[in-house]
């Protein structure tokens, strides 16, 4: 027999048909042990030995039995885990605990695949190799420097900075960069300027025409600041008779991208499916395991040979022979670390258009569209500028517009872009001119315009910088940025990261203490230091000890430090940021209460308390002024937002945070509205929190019933309730859409589940349907803590992992191996009955039966001592 490990179940499930019945595959449910979370699992003093443990919860340990068992009666181990630097850790990590049991077969290989499909399957087992140390050593540096980082410094944290939750190598980073992009917006200075442009018309055909030269001067974006200014410019705009003077043709050729890499497909995916980089990685994962395209995790962007073959063939399909290139399309990228070596993600079939289904479909309608695009002719493209000047040649419009003579590779596929120019103009549809036409002047417009601010980051465009400054890497984005919104460092809104106040004191205490360590250059220089490792140019432990050598006596330093001193550095760093100038010119930190009550030497300075940092008055006790850590507000220290009025009361509606998150409130003291701010809605606006005070929702009366039907939010997430029964709904916004019919549907397929109308509990989260039982999948709420069930089988959630963190591809392992137990203890037996008559059995002996109980337990008395003595 030939045992086969891979990662997922689903995986294994599609491997073993593909092998045949001489390989039994089993997964390792991911990485089966980890560096136990405690001080001294890393111990740079003896040589940076690390001490590992398998996961603590009883569906590994029981997986990694099932491993080694099947280990000891097999002839030949095939470690088949991805082909990346985390798949070969698991490979190694397999073989360390076999070792250990002395399980290890006598033959040991290892393979890898780029696609779970049979050719790629059986061509890999041709050519099996082994463990590659230099990708293992690479992942031992990281693991490490990631562990000594943050348990590090997270107790520094915790005991400097209070409210403080953890940091982390590259997390702090990315957060530095949300952090940073803040400050720029508060510090822009908006500049105003002003556009004049005229609405034309030649041969039926109306287009726009921009002054570019007004008094004999050039116009840049900024030249014209004042209204002034910009009101004489229309009038000589419209006084004037301007006729064209050049017609510029230029021939342009746009060539397509290549196909996706982890990092593009995550910008890609967020920009045109609003999809958050954990999602697309997770739907990603989906159609990996199901066949249906390349490995997800690459940094590549070079298809092989005979995938470039079977998309031209594709191409020559679909299309006409021109959209197919003479030669194929060939890319390269930059990528420094081993990953390189992967393909760029694909599908593994190009006559498959279609795969997967929802979002699985969407994603994989963007792969497949991406990579065939790649290899397509170039769009042909016809850029023409029109210039038209007055008699006097003073002043001058410019008309810009372009045109596609040959579609190519835009007739499948255009990448989006992150933003949109105002100014971009070559949408313009132009009629054809010539010198001396004199086109129809409509109408002149002067618009006022202000410079804006760099925009917040997107997903999209904040793994696009990570990507460009060398910060991480692209398949540890998504953890990244989910591990962010789960410490409530940064939020979202309208897709956009904002910095919370807990997330800009975390970066302003490590640029004031820890400088180096959140600096781009250092963080950028570690990954190559690490990828150095990976490609067997550099030794894993001296680069842990040039970053330990540094790092450990500055985390010392600061333990060593007062939380007064730490405060009172952060309170200097961060004094413009807190203590902006009065426009008075009066002192910014005098304090507004003891200046009210004519009290002398009240002023503001930063404190840190149980629940982290708040601006508070050295007059304490006589004066209680004091307000968050962040920005003035109003003066009594309040930080609540009136974000409209109820049309209907008049009455104010306000955005404010309390213990248990942010929350609107319509009114004041008994008679006040509140409502719970969903984390779903980052468009939120009065709209939004008016639908949220009038909850619950009444949809309608049940047709079968007569009662009434209500659409809620509860402990759990949004529900629909109807007497005394429940069903999940998926997001906030299906609280207000869900319209009879479908409320009806739900409330019946909740009813006809098993166990569906046990108890009024409401699902934490409903997943996706189980792969093999094919049921739909629920976190729900237990007696003895959440589990994960498919209607029949109940799996226990792990203590820590949160409930509503759950993913379907955790619930499915979950579940799996829940169903790999066999039945709970006691279901399907029935012995009780047997148990009560053997007591019947012996009703003439009674007396007898203590008598034959003692008696073994003297012997073992007496049997201790003699043991003892031996």
């Amino acid at each position: 027999m030939q045992l086969v490990i891979v990662e997922s179940p689903a995986k294994a499930k599609t491997i073993e048909k593909y092998l045949g019945k001489d390989f039994k595959v089993l997964a390792s449910y991911g990485h089966v042990r980890d560096l136990p979370p405690k001080d001294g699992s890393v111990r740079p003093d003896e040589g940076f030995e690390m001490d590992w443990e398998v996961y603590a919860d009883k569906r590994n340990r029981d997986q990694v039995k099932a491993i080694a068992d099947a280990a000891k009666k097999a002839d030949r181990l095939i470690l088949a885990t991805d082909p990346d630097r985390e798949g070969e850790a698991i490979s190694w990590h397999v073989l360390e605990l076999l070792k250990k049991r002395k399980a290890l077969p006598a033959e040991v290989e290892r393979v890898t695949f780029n696609a779970i499909t049979k050719q790629a399957v059986t061509d890999a087992m041709k050519v099996p190799r082994g463990l590659d140390m230099d990708l293992i050593e690479a992942y031992l540096a990281r693991r490490a420097l990631d562990y000594l980082f943050g348990f590090t410094l997270s107790p520094v944290l915790w005991r400097k900075l209070p409210g403080a939750k953890s940091a982390g190598r590259v997390q702090s980073v990315a957060l530095r960069l949300i952090v940073d992009r803040e400050r720029e917006i508060e510090a822009f200075l908006p500049q105003e300027y002003w556009s004049v442009t005229a609405k034309m018309e030649h041969d039926g055909t109306a287009f726009d025409a921009k002054l570019v030269k007004f008094g004999g001067n050039k116009i840049d974006r900024l030249t014209i600041g004042e209204k002034g200014t910009a009101d004489a410019a229309k009038l000589a705009v419209e006084q004037g008779r301007f006729t064209v003077e050049d017609v510029e043709t230029k021939p342009q050729k746009r060539n397509p991208s290549p196909p996706f890499t982890t990092s593009t497909l995550q910008q890609e995916a967020a920009r045109k499916l609003g999809f958050s980089a954990s999602h697309t990685m997770r739907c990603a994962q989906s159609l990996y395991e199901a066949g249906a395209i390349t490995y997800m995790r690459t940094d590549g962007v070079q298809m092989d040979g005979s995938a470039i073959s079977a998309c031209r063939k594709a191409i020559a399909e679909r299309f006409e022979p021109h959209y197919v290139p003479d030669k194929p399309r060939f890319y390269s990228s930059k990528a420094k670390n081993a990953q390189e070596a992967h393909e760029a993600i694909r599908p593994t079939d190009f006559n498959r258009d279609r795969a997967g289904s929802g979002d699985e479909a969407k994603l994989y309608d963007l792969i497949f569209k991406r990579a065939m695009a790649s290899q397509m002719a170039g769009a042909q493209l016809e850029r023409t500028t029109v210039a038209l000047r007055d008699p006097t040649g003073q002043h001058e419009l410019r008309a810009t517009g372009q045109v596609v003579k040959f579609p190519g590779f835009l007739a499948v596929y255009e990448e989006g872009r992150d933003s949109r120019s105002d100014d971009d103009e070559d949408a313009n549809l132009l009629p054809m001119m010539r010198k001396g036409d004199c086109p129809a002047k409509k109408a002149v417009e002067a618009i006022q315009h202000f410079t804006q601010p760099p925009p917040r980051f997107s997903e999209a465009s904040l793994v696009k910088r990570m990507e460009e400054l060398g910060i991480g890497r692209p398949s540890t984005y998504a953890s990244t940025i989910q591990t962010l919104r789960d410490r409530d460092y940064v939020r979202m809104e309208k897709n956009r990261f904002f910095a919370e106040d807990s997330g800009r004191l975390l970066t302003s205490f490590l640029e004031r203490f820890f400088d180096r360590y959140v600096a781009y250059e250092f963080t950028s220089g570690m990954e190559d230091e690490l990828d150095e490792v990976s490609a067997g140019h550099a030794e894993y432990k001296k680069v842990l000890e040039a970053f330990w050598r540094d790092f450990k006596p500055k985390s010392d330093e600061v333990m060593e430090r007062q939380p007064s001193e730490v405060t009172e550095a952060l309170d200097e760093f961060l004094s413009d940021y807190l203590f902006p100038k009065n426009e008075d010119g009066s002192d910014p930190r005098l304090c507004p209460k003891c200046v009210a009550e004519g009290r002398d030497g009240g002023r503001l300075s930063l404190r840190g308390g149980r629940f982290g940092a708040f601006i508070a008055c050295n007059n304490y006790p006589e004066c209680n002024f004091r307000r968050k850590f962040g920005q003035p507000g109003d003066e009594d220290g309040s930080d609540d937002a009136v974000i409209g009025v109820d049309p209907e009361s008049g009455l104010n509606v306000e955005r404010k945070s309390g213990r248990y998150g942010p929350y609107v409130q319509m009114g004041e003291g008994k008679d006040a509205k509140r409502a719970s701010i969903p984390k779903d809605l980052d468009d939120f606006d009065l709209d939004w929190a008016l639908k949220l005070l009038a909850l619950p929702r009444i949809v309608g009366n049940h047709p079968e019933t007569g009662q009434p039907i209500e659409a809620s939010i509860g402990r759990y997430g949004p529900y629909l309730r109807h007497d005394g029964k429940y069903a999940k709904l998926t997001s906030t916004r299906d609280v207000f859409d869900t319209g009879m019919n479908a409320a009806v549907s739900l409330l019946a397929e909740a009813a006809n589940r098993k166990g569906g109308t046990r108890g009024k509990a409401e699902p934490i989260k409903t997943l996706g349907l189980h792969p093999v039982t094919e049921a739909e999948m629920k976190v729900m709420p237990g007696r003895y803590g959440p589990y994960v069930t498919d209607g029949t089988n109940n799996a226990t959630i792990p203590k820590d992992v949160k409930p509503e963190d759950l993913t379907e591809e955790q619930a499915i392992v979950l579940i799996d191996a829940r169903i790999a137990k066999g039945p709970p203890k006691g279901k399907g037996r029935k012995k009780a009955p047997a148990k009560k008559k053997a007591p019947a059995k012996k009703a003439g002996a009674k007396k007898k039966a203590p008598a034959k109980k003692k008696a073994p337990a003297k012997k073992a008395a007496k049997a201790a001592p003699a043991a003892k003595a031996e």
